[in-house]
């Protein structure tokens, strides 16, 4: 499989048009923009900019209910092709969870060509391995944390979901410490690579095995619920159900879920509470968020 570069995530034309009219002050009326004006923080308190380390991306904004006792608790890696992207830009996927009664955190990591493969996931252990030392600060339970993901961003997860090499710096395993896992379009059986750009962020000293999710499933993993949009030309659908193929083959709970209607991009849109009416993604994220048992510590 040919892996194209994946897109930051864009509502549709007649969206973003009807969002400028609606909000004509929003500034350069971007995607983000709209999706961020739209969505209300009411009931939301923000934490922005919290570092879990000391480079320039290695920051991360939590969203928590004000409320919020002992809730679960989301990590959120957006995509972007591992190359892109930006936390601020995902303030309505934070506020929408948060309005669900979950704590949200929603972390930059280092992209290339700043961070190639281990550096991205190092970054994705390290911002998981502070949300759980933390949770309790903001209102959440360490022991129902869950890795969440949007295409580049679900590939981050689901890796360290599966494989236990990206938490030993901190003492965790995935298989104790993970309560469950998202992933929304995500590239989880993408070889092989042909794109050059792709082979420099994969490639050695990596082996190109050990990139792709599918290969560490063993069995005794969090559960999962992955997601994919029918007709994605992005990240091919088969990576949701070869994934899920997998999990299942070896008896860990997932639930698959794979949305008619929707592209690559929008599938995250609809995570927004104002558009959530278009598909259940919102509520079929969450509901499974709230239902995961905690895990062993």
């Amino acid at each position: 499989m040919t892996l194209p570069l994946l897109p930051r995530p864009r509502p549709t034309r007649r969206l973003l048009a009807a969002g400028c009219l609606a909000l004509p002050g929003l500034a350069a009326c971007s995607p983000a923009s709209l999706l961020n004006g739209l969505s209300s923080d009411a009931g939301v308190e923000e934490n922005l900019d919290l570092p879990y380390g000391p480079a320039a991306r290695q920051r991360l904004d939590v969203y928590r209910p004000a409320d919020a006792r002992g809730a679960p608790v989301a990590v959120f890696f957006y995509g972007g092709a591992w190359q892109d992207g930006a936390k601020a830009d995902y303030a309505f996927v934070g506020r929408a969870l948060a309005a669900h009664g979950i704590v949200a955190v929603v972390a930059d990591y280092r992209v290339y060509p700043e961070a190639r493969f281990a550096g991205f996931m190092r970054d994705g252990a390290a911002a998981f391995a502070w949300a759980k030392r933390n949770a309790a600060r903001y209102g959440g339970d360490s022991r129902r944390t869950v890795l969440m993901g949007h295409s580049a961003g679900a590939h981050i997860a689901l890796l360290l979901a599966v494989d236990g090499r990206w938490f030993g710096a901190a003492g965790l395993d995935p298989r104790h410490d993970v309560a469950g896992a998202v992933g929304l379009a995500g590239p989880y059986d993408f070889l092989p690579l042909t794109d050059p750009t792709y082979k420099v962020i994969f490639g050695p000293p990596a082996r190109l095995a050990d990139t792709q999710p599918v290969n560490f499933v063993r069995g005794g993993e969090a559960p999962a619920f992955l997601a994919t949009d029918a007709d994605d030309t992005t990240v091919e659908p088969r990576n949701t159900y070869s994934l899920a193929e997998r999990l299942s083959r070896v008896g860990s709970r997932v639930e698959t879920r794979t949305y008619p209607g929707l592209t690559h991009r929008t599938l995250i849109g609809v995570v927004s509470r104002p558009l959530g009416g278009t598909a259940p993604v919102l509520g079929d994220v969450t509901g499974f968020i709230l239902s995961v048992p905690p895990s062993r510590r």
